[in-house]
């Protein structure tokens, strides 16, 4: 059991935008970790999950979906100079939120940036508009306007989130192991010529999650093991990767976003329907979707090298999920019904019997072939750590605690990405949460065991081409 050290006391009100999965799964984390009372928090939520778990607590929990026409009167009342917004919800906008909370001197946190309701599926946006790429720079130009000013914790999960410090902590293992053995990088530009010089071509957010469920998936039934809402907005956005200075040949369905950083490209289909390969330690090789996250940009864009003015480094940098087989199933009933969700949703959490969820980073090209580091957390260790969690959700709560006490210690920071966080400080109370941390290397290429029964379009020049990884 973790023990209930407290890393920090709390004397202003924590108010939880949304209470879903992760907000569930992290109210026990800060209890535990942070010298705060019932009477301090206050849920406002879209509907009542989690309700009697609030309840049961004394903490308010009030049935309010927020829009642009009420956000302002609802949470005015509630919120001064040094209090906490932890949003956790869906289809509330993330920039409207870190505008409000600035100009009262409140602390934010969220782990998606978010558009108000129906940005994702809005068909009168273009694609660049509706990705994760066009998000992330409406919240960079919002801070450019705001200036400094109270913390505001851009995608502090664990992907993204954590696992932005799980890069960096995987770039010091293999440098160490090959010999370099650098100075700690304390800057953007040392940590990307850290991977420069590693030769690190691919980083891939490779997650695999087994925990099955009984009763198994019905027809007509969305199951995964965090929400889904969240899992269907990003899976309908298009496919967005990290586009590397390596690669040779742009994907015929490939498109920048002409403006911006430009450190990314967006597919013109959905990532629920765009597949990838990838590997973990437990899993080997496996297919995985390109679902758009945040890291896929901000590390690719962090990661960047420029000399001269010209981009002589950068990393290909995409997530490669393969969720719970339920999930699967459910995505492809879904991509059946033309992205029409479901009529019946369930979140697997007491109906998990088995199952581990093996989410790690995997840099890929440098002179040890392939190393994946991550979390790897079974069911049953995530019910030992802590109470309303399987390991999905308890990997996502954890990065929550490292990211809100990391800001509660720095509250002037304005709007900051995992990326430019002090890396161990946030790793050393996250990892509280996450099992097992494993960090392995192996040999695997996307090119092993290809092009035997069927002819494939292959680069067997360099492997770490994008177009070896896609399934096609």
């Amino acid at each position: 059991m973790v023990n209930d050290e407290k890393l920090f006391k709390f004397n202003g009100k924590f108010i939880f935008i949304g209470f879903g999965s992760v907000g569930q799964g992290f109210l026990p984390l800060l209890f535990r970790h942070v010298e705060i009372s019932p009477q301090q928090i206050r849920v406002i939520a879209a509907d009542e999950r989690g309700k009697a778990q609030a309840e049961n607590l004394d903490i308010p929990f009030e049935v309010k979906p927020l829009n642009p026409e009420n956000y302002r009167q609802v949470l005015d009342p509630l919120l001064a100079p040094g209090d906490f917004l932890l949003n956790v919800s869906v289809n509330v906008s993330s920039c409207a939120l870190i505008e409000f909370c600035h100009a009262r001197g409140v602390l934010y946190l969220d782990t998606c940036i978010e558009p108000w309701a129906g940005g994702y599926a809005d068909a009168n946006r273009s694609l660049s508009e509706r990705s994760n790429y066009g998000l992330r720079e409406e919240a960079l130009r919002l801070r450019e306007k705001l200036g400094n000013g109270p913390t505001a914790m851009l995608c502090h999960g664990v992907n993204p989130g954590l696992v932005s410090h799980w890069v960096k902590q995987a770039l010091l293992n293999i440098a160490n192991d090959v010999g370099i053995c650098p100075q700690m990088p304390r800057t953007r530009e040392q940590w990307a010529k850290l991977a420069s010089l590693l030769k690190v071509a691919v980083i891939q957010c490779a997650e695999r999650d087994t925990q099955i469920i009984d009763p198994p998936k019905k027809i007509d039934e969305f199951v995964n093991t965090w929400s889904i809402d969240g899992f269907v907005s990003e899976g309908i956005q298009p496919a967005e990767l990290g586009w590397g200075s390596h690669e040779k040949q742009m994907p015929v369905d490939g498109r920048r976003h002409e403006y911006g950083c430009d450190a990314s490209i967006y597919l013109t289909q959905p990532g629920v329907q765009t597949q990838v390969y990838g590997w973990t330690p437990r899993q080997g090789s496996y297919r995985g979707f390109l679902i758009t996250h945040s890291e896929s940009i901000s590390l690719a864009n962090y990661l960047t090298v420029k000399e001269g003015g010209n981009i002589s480094y950068r990393p290909t940098v995409y997530y490669a999920y393969h969720p719970c087989d339920a999930a699967v199933l459910s995505i492809h009933e879904l991509n059946g019904k033309c992205l029409a969700l479901q009529s019946k949703t369930r979140l697997a959490m007491d109906d998990i019997y088995d199952g581990v969820d093996e989410l790690g980073v995997l840099l890929m090209g440098h002179a040890k072939g392939v190393y994946w580091y991550g979390s790897v957390l079974s069911i049953q260790k995530a019910r030992k750590l802590a109470p309303c969690n399987n390991a999905t959700s308890l990997q996502v709560a954890a990065g929550v605690l490292g990211g809100v006490v990391w800001a509660l210690n720095n509250p002037r920071a304005g709007i900051v990405e995992p990326d430019e966080v002090p890396f161990d400080e946030v790793q050393k109370v996250a990892a509280l949460y996450l099992g097992e941390m494993v960090g392995q290397y192996s040999d695997w290429t996307p090119l092993q065991g290809r092009g035997v029964l069927f002819e494939e379009d292959l680069d067997r020049s360099d492997p770490w081409q994008f177009k070896n990884f896609r399934v096609t």
